[in-house]
This record gives C-alpha cells, structure tokens and sequence, in this order.
C-alpha cells in the first residue's frame, strides 16, 4: 500500500528534536502566549521575508482575524477565487460580508487576475487571493489592481509556505497574509496552528489584541476579541520543523519534477501548470482528468492512496445555499472539481513508490 501523505514518517525523522521541545515546554510550566510562541513568530517572521508574524489557533483563524483587523463588517463585499477550500470563504462569512467568486485561470487553478475587476462594486473592500496546491497566485497583478481600487489583500497562504511570484514569497504580498500549519501543510504542526503574516506594524499589534479577548494587559480588553492563540507546545514543535522547510521544499519540487517528465504526454491527462514567473511548493500533486472517478478507483485498487481536492466548489455547497448559486454558474470550477484528483508526494517518499505510482498511472491510461 502506497499512502497518499505519509504523517508518521515525516514526524518521526525529527522525532528526537520535537521530543526535546516537548520536554522543554512540559518543564517550563508556561504553556500558553510564553517564549517558544514569541521565538517562532520571529522565526516565521524571518523565514517569509516579512517583518511580523502573529501565531493564531488555525488557518481559517488567520483568515477571520486578518478580515476584522481591516475593519472588513457586514454587508461589504470581499472578493474570493471560485475554486478554493472552502475556509477561504467562511472567513468573509464569519465577518458578516459577502463572497464574491471569481473564475480560475483553467491552466493553474488559481484566481484568474484578468476577471477580477469585473466584480468589482462600491461595496467591495477586499481581494482574498488563495495561493492553492502549492503554487503563487498571480500576485503581482492581483496587487496592482488592489492598489488601484484602494482594496485590501489578505493572501490565503495555507498551502504554499516557500512558493514565489516574481521572486518574492507568498505570504508576503498583501496586506495581511493568513496561513494554516493543519498538520498534512507543507510545514505541518501537530494539531491546529496558523498564524498572520504582515508588514504592517498597526495591523500586526491589531491582530495580537484580537486573537487574545481583545486585550494587550490581562484583564483589560480594549475591543470585543476571540481567543484563538497558537499555544506555546504547537509553537515550540514548528520551531523544530521550520528549520527543514527548505529542504523538504526542494525534496517535494524534485518528486514533483519526476511526475512532469514521466507522465508528461498522456493523451487526456492534465499535469500542474504554474503561471508565468510563479513557482509551486506542491502542498498536493493535482492531476485532471475525465475520467477521474474511474483512475481513483483504478488506483485504489492498485493499493495507491489518493485525495479528491476538492469534489464540491464552495457555491454549490450546502452551506451557500442562501446565495442562490447554480449548476452551470461557475463552469471552470466546477470542471476542476470533477476532474482533478490529487496523487502521493512528501517528503521521504521512495523512488520505488514514485515508480509505481507512475506505472499505474501510465497502465490505466495505456
């Protein structure tokens, strides 16, 4: 059996060191909002080249936190990609505004630059940007059009820690950038942890005061917050696993180079496709296909693990329902939904797994 993400084996290669860290935060009797948490933020800080990083709860967390801290309330508008997770836009909801899907561009998936100021309104005040499977977003065109309209950015960098546009990092570009450290990222806590990325020094301290009850001095808070602070052991064990973000960086670029060459030219198989200047840090290796259903069952039966990201875009879920969103409305997110399928790649997988992936691939294909 081939799994599709390999949790224990990656945990367990540093399994000394985040023991070690374990130790030093149980020993400290300090657990919550203490040095390991303060040392990371600088870490990360440094490590995403911007110059403050806020720890938070989770990922969609870091979405909520960043949208308040802009003063983002009800009945304004934010716009979002069509094709995303759907955190990216019950963050807006939880703020009391609206969603506004955009298209994604069909080569990367990612929000397509050129369609989103059609959706533009008075009421728009925000562009959430998702950097999704790994790859840059179209950062630079997204933050000229903001600049423009005087819009507000906050990057959904949940997937992509290390990935570039034009040489600079995701995460780094807006205004506010939210990512999540669930523990299958690429740089994956041991629990729920995110943070905020900014460079912003009074959206920075507004992010510290609302993730802590709206308070800078115990006991007194200045504004109605939430709690939602990364805890001193989660912080103390992405201390530990940070160091090796470049090196697990460029082991997942690798496996993910062996996948383009040797499955490049399959009649009716869609590889990933980066945008021009804008590289991927292959959080997941997403192929398309129409015949998606019957290649994960094909595989499944090959004893290879793979995940669907994701079978329902967030207009048809459920939970959307009171915006009235139909079949049909949103074509090319609902193409990719039905067609990609995302197969094994992480760090310390062989070469012998790689292969037989491949083969299998090649055979259902054949």
């Amino acid at each position: 059996m081939i799994p599709y993400l390999d949790l224990k084996s990656i945990n367990l290669a540093h399994q000394e060191e985040l023991k070690t860290a374990f130790d030093n935060v149980l020993q400290s009797g300090w657990y919550i909002m203490g040095k390991h948490l303060e040392l990371f933020e600088q870490n990360y800080a440094q490590y995403n080249q911007t110059k403050f990083s806020v720890g938070v709860a989770n990922g969609l967390d870091a979405l909520i936190l960043s949208l308040k801290a802009l003063n983002i309330c009800e009945g304004e508008e934010v716009i979002v990609p069509s094709n995303t997770y759907i955190a990216t836009w019950l963050a807006v909801s939880y703020v009391g505004a609206i969603p506004v899907p955009v298209e994604p561009n069909w080569a990367t998936c990612n929000i397509h630059p050129d369609l989103i100021e059609a959706k533009i309104s008075s009421k728009t005040k925000a562009i959430i940007p998702a950097n999704l499977y790994g790859q840059a977003a179209e950062l630079d065109k997204i933050m000229a059009i903001a600049n423009q309209y005087k819009l507000a950015v906050v990057e959904d960098n949940a997937q992509s820690q290390g990935a570039l546009c034009n040489g600079k990092l995701a995460g780094s570009f807006g205004h506010l950038n939210a990512t999540s450290f669930y523990p299958g990222k690429n740089l994956g806590a041991l629990g729920d942890a995110g943070a905020v990325t900014t460079n912003d020094e009074t959206l920075h301290n507004q992010v510290k005061v609302i993730r802590n009850y709206g308070s800078q001095v115990k006991y007194y808070n200045e504004i109605k917050g939430v709690n939602s602070r990364l805890d001193e052991l989660q912080a103390a064990l992405l201390n530990v696993k940070l160091k090796y973000l470049p090196a697990d960086t460029a082991e997942r670029q690798r496996l993910a180079k062996i996948y383009d060459e040797q499955l490049a030219g399959i009649n009716g198989l869609t590889l990933p496709q980066n945008a021009e200047n804008c590289t991927s840090v292959y959080h997941i290796y997403q192929i398309r296909t129409a015949k998606r259903d019957e290649l994960q069952k094909y595989l499944t039966e090959q004893g290879i693990g793979t995940v669907i990201h994701y079978p329902v875009p967030p207009h048809l879920q459920k939970a959307y329902k009171e915006l009235n969103y139909q079949q049909g409305d949103f074509p090319i997110a609902e193409k990719i939904a039905n067609e990609t399928l995302s197969i094994p790649l992480y760090q310390g997988m062989s070469e012998a797994q790689q292969m037989q992936v491949i083969e299998k691939v090649k055979a259902f294909f054949s």
